[in-house]
């Protein structure tokens, strides 16, 4: 495949533009976190595990948004479902946990930033919120429509972004203002989430035919291509590409299913990981809490 691959070209393949775009967003955070954070009126370092984190973020974001894996979105689904279970699931989970607490304070305790997100971040409305735009985000005709258009494609990935971050903000916050839940309300939270994504994986999964003109259809997927392969560079091997199929080992069908299987495995694993943090954090909490034992009166054995 990787072969097959080199015919759309070097910026296809590995985005310069957006490695300088995530490079700096590396070198902002290092300098506004470092040197010069007395100047943003910051408090202390970000601990090595928060820059680990946030580097992390940063890597994961380049791989999947910047990388052939993008490319490969474009012709395969099940490029398409690891791309969003990085991109939607874990990292907003990192670019969290990575950023210190005062620059979360700096950039959201604002005030118009503040209400809206209290008000979008309540538990009911951010785990529809964003499941809801997920879900749309797959149904077929608007799919087709999102990889036909740049200016759709990106305002639809940016917002489905957005709504990932407040989905996770209420289970993950280090801001007091907003970590209202308690803990089996968080618990309860995720296993609601892990439901509400179930339908658009399972119309995914047991569809017995392609549902997305996106990989089956040649103007669709063209189309599709044209968001991330130069057009002179398209316009150049037209002739030599037919379709999805000569990158894939599986057929349009199989890819599909596998996609959907993915996303829901991803789904699982990703929840899972931070369930078991906040149940074992609660448990921990919770056996150290024991009363201590009677004090005997020292009266009594007088």
């Amino acid at each position: 495949m990787w072969l097959e691959l080199q015919i759309f070209g070097f910026r296809a393949l590995w985005s310069p533009y957006f490695l300088l775009f995530v490079l700096g967003l590396a070198l902002a955070f290092f300098l506004i976190t470092g040197p010069y954070r007395h100047k943003f009126g910051g408090g202390d370092r970000p601990s090595k595990k928060q820059q680990s984190f946030f580097y992390i973020a940063l890597f994961l974001l380049y791989t999947v948004k910047g990388s052939p894996i993008d490319l490969l979105t474009h012709i395969m689904l099940t490029t398409h479902m690891m791309q969003m279970a990085i991109y939607y699931l874990v990292f907003p989970i990192l670019v969290i946990k990575g950023i210190p607490k005062w620059l979360w304070e700096k950039a959201v305790l604002r005030p118009v930033i503040k209400p809206a997100l209290s008000f979008l971040s309540k538990p009911l409305i951010s785990i529809l919120l964003f499941n809801i735009l997920f879900s749309f985000y797959h149904l077929p005709a608007i799919f087709n429509f999102a990889k036909s258009s740049q200016i759709a494609h990106s305002s639809i990935s940016v917002t489905i972004l957005i709504a990932a971050f407040i989905v996770w903000w209420p289970v993950l916050t280090p801001l007091k203002e907003f970590d209202s839940m308690p803990a089996l309300g968080k618990i309860f939270y995720i296993f609601a989430n892990g439901v509400l994504i179930t339908p658009a994986c399972v119309l995914i999964i047991f569809a017995d035919v392609p549902i997305y003109a996106t990989y089956s259809q040649d103007g669709a997927w063209m189309q599709a291509l044209a968001l991330c392969v130069p057009n002179d560079v398209l316009q150049g091997i037209t002739y030599a590409i037919s379709g999805p199929e000569m990158f894939s080992p599986m057929t349009t069908l199989e890819d599909q299913q596998l996609g959907g299987i993915i996303m829901k495995i991803s789904q699982e694993i990703t929840y899972g990981v931070i369930l078991a943090r906040i149940f074992f954090g609660w448990f921990n909490r919770e056996s150290v809490q024991i009363d201590p034992l009677p004090v005997a009166n020292e009266n009594e054995y007088s």
